[in-house]
């Protein structure tokens, strides 16, 4: 028996990685974040699974329904929205089931950030104007963040920002991050990115309260940065005629020459 941990996806059903759809299909049990993953995705479960919607449950009460799975031997599907590695709450459960010695395995899902820069239609790192892309949230009730790790703090950087969980707080990302990036600095906010009902507001740092002030307070991704609407970046080396590469020697003279 084992728990399979499965990056659901940001939204659109179709999202979802070809082993995270073929585990679902065995699995006899499957348990769902029902305020985040689409209803379509339970389609793939065998028509006899017992299927559990764990957003109203405690996490003791998920792990009661995984030991009993455990002890009849049944595999767990465990979906969790966009993919496991943040925002997930996977490790506390992994926890759990390390104590117990219950088996687990983990398969990525498409992330919400990578949603939400496909639907604006941006690259997130360009050359010479950011190669760095950090993912971060706001505090709220569920989760302090740790000393150290504020939006001011990883503005001074410049890099492009991806801002989780914080749509509530807009007008306090605003502020923190104005005095780095300027008021000018291009904003995007979209809402269940990759969803049928998906709603994207673009904007700048000076404006983008007012743009987004009828928009949902929950479900949306804040992106920031220069990257959002610029077209003055260099292109990369790598595909440049003269760039010597190990597929693509530029002369004979390259030191990638009979090289596997």
């Amino acid at each position: 028996m084992t728990v399979h941990f499965i990056g659901a996806g940001p939204g659109a059903p179709d999202l979802i990685t070809l082993r995270g759809h073929d585990l679902i299909a065995r699995c006899p049990v499957c348990l769902y974040a029902g305020s985040l993953v689409p209803a379509a995705l339970l389609d793939h479960c065998p028509p006899d699974a017992r299927i559990v919607n764990t957003a109203p449950l405690t996490l003791d009460e998920i792990i009661a329904i995984i030991t009993e799975a455990h002890q009849m031997g049944q595999d767990v599907a465990r979906l969790h929205s966009g993919d496991l590695s943040i925002w997930s709450a996977m490790g506390e459960q992994l926890r759990r089931l390390k104590a117990i010695g219950i088996p687990f395995s983990i398969t990525p899902g498409v992330p919400s950030f990578a949603a939400a820069a496909a639907a604006i239609g941006a690259e997130l790192t360009l050359p010479e104007i950011a190669q760095s892309l950090v993912l971060t949230r706001t505090p709220g009730r569920a989760s302090s963040m740790p000393r150290g790790e504020s939006l001011a703090a990883f503005a001074t950087t410049g890099a492009t920002l991806a801002i989780h969980l914080s749509v509530h707080n807009l007008a306090q990302v605003v502020r923190d991050l104005t005095p780095h990036y300027g008021g000018d600095c291009p904003v995007a906010v979209i809402w269940r990115a990759s969803w049928p009902d998906q709603r994207i507001v673009r904007a700048t740092l000076g404006t983008i309260v007012a743009a987004a002030a009828d928009g949902p307070e929950r479900t949306a991704i804040i992106l920031v940065g220069p990257v959002l609407d610029s077209e003055d970046f260099a292109e990369s080396s790598l595909y440049a005629p003269g760039y010597d590469r190990r597929f693509r020697p530029a002369s004979a003279d390259s030191i990638f020459i009979g090289k596997p």
